[in-house]
């Protein structure tokens, strides 16, 4: 197991690298000057060159990419061409709005879609298993963009029973806050882990295991609950940790439309005004969150099904 530990967080490492790596080219390939945007259109050249050396503009793209990674490994993100602050300072400031948004959003997801996953399974083709198919496959079909559009319309601007906008004060008002931008995200994640759910717990409902244990006496839902559900939520792992990607990027928009504060109105901000730092600095708190969310799937895979760890 610790073999294998060791070989995830190589592993890590390296896509982390490569990852930054492509898309720090990426940035520096996107047309205009940085420092005419943020200096405006009666920028001088010595303005614009003192900017350009203020950022690193005015080196070779190798020695920007060196001098970024090695303040990587103090530590040190950059600072914010505005403000003069720490980048990591600004972003750590703006994490715990979006992560505290996912994890709510994929927490919910989970406690309804995994037991309507199960029944469903055990009830094949009843009326609940059709209607929660139906039901299901819609909410997958609408994006979380238009999901959160609805419900600010339906049940901020119209019924007025939950907050439009903000991130509210203190805990029981941020969580009000929370509701309408955790239900946007999540209603589309209940379907599709509820239909994965559904697929793996039929095909471990038919194996040999589990027809034995049925042979014994055992209850239906203990058997569901002991044997079955912890190889049958193996996929679900691996799609929770693979999505946390597509959780970041359905939070950018939310976080626009509910103008909650977060790393995604951050880089919306830091890209309109081509804030190299700070858009940087979000990149790389991203990516890392990504392959640490994909490598702990990984491990918990392991620790569920050991057969898993001879496949890296």
């Amino acid at each position: 197991m610790w073999l294998y530990l060791l070989k995830r967080i190589v592993l890590a490492i390296a896509i982390i690298a490569i990852a930054v790596t492509l898309l720090f080219l990426m940035i520096r390939a996107v047309p205009g000057d940085p420092a005419a945007v943020m200096l405006g259109p009666r920028a001088t050249l010595e303005m614009k060159a003192q900017l350009h050396q203020q950022m690193g503009l005015d080196k070779p793209l190798v020695v920007q990419i060196v001098t970024f990674f090695g303040g990587l490994l103090h530590g040190n993100l950059g600072f914010d061409v505005f403000s003069q602050r720490p980048v990591a300072e600004i972003v750590f400031e703006q994490l715990p709005f979006t992560l505290e948004l996912i994890l709510i959003s994929i927490f919910w997801a989970v406690v309804i879609a995994v037991p309507l996953g199960c029944y469903s399974a055990m009830r094949r083709n009843s009326l609940v298993d059709q209607v929660a198919g139906v039901v299901t496959v819609a909410t997958i079909a609408i994006p979380s963009f238009v999901m959160a559009v609805y419900a600010l319309l339906i049940f901020a601007v119209t019924l007025r029973w939950l907050p439009a906008i903000g991130a509210g004060n203190g805990l029981w008002d941020g969580l009000v806050h929370l509701i309408l931008p955790a239900f946007a995200i999540g209603i589309g994640w209940v379907g599709y882990i509820s239909r994965l759910v559904r697929a793996s717990m039929l095909e471990v409902l038919g194996e040999n295991h589990i027809r034995m244990a049925r042979s014994f006496g055992i209850s239906e839902w203990r058997i569901v609950a002991r044997y079955a559900l912890p190889l049958a939520i193996l996929p679900t792992v691996t799609i929770l940790g693979v999505g946390i990607a597509w959780l970041l990027s359905s939070a950018v928009f939310i976080e626009v439309v509910f103008a909650r504060p977060g790393i995604g109105a951050l880089i919306v901000n830091a890209v309109n005004t081509r804030n190299y730092p700070i858009v940087m600095g979000v990149v790389f708190v991203t990516t890392f969150l990504i392959v640490a969310a994909t490598t702990l799937s990984d491990v918990i895979n392991a620790l569920l099904d050991p057969r898993t760890r001879e496949k890296l």
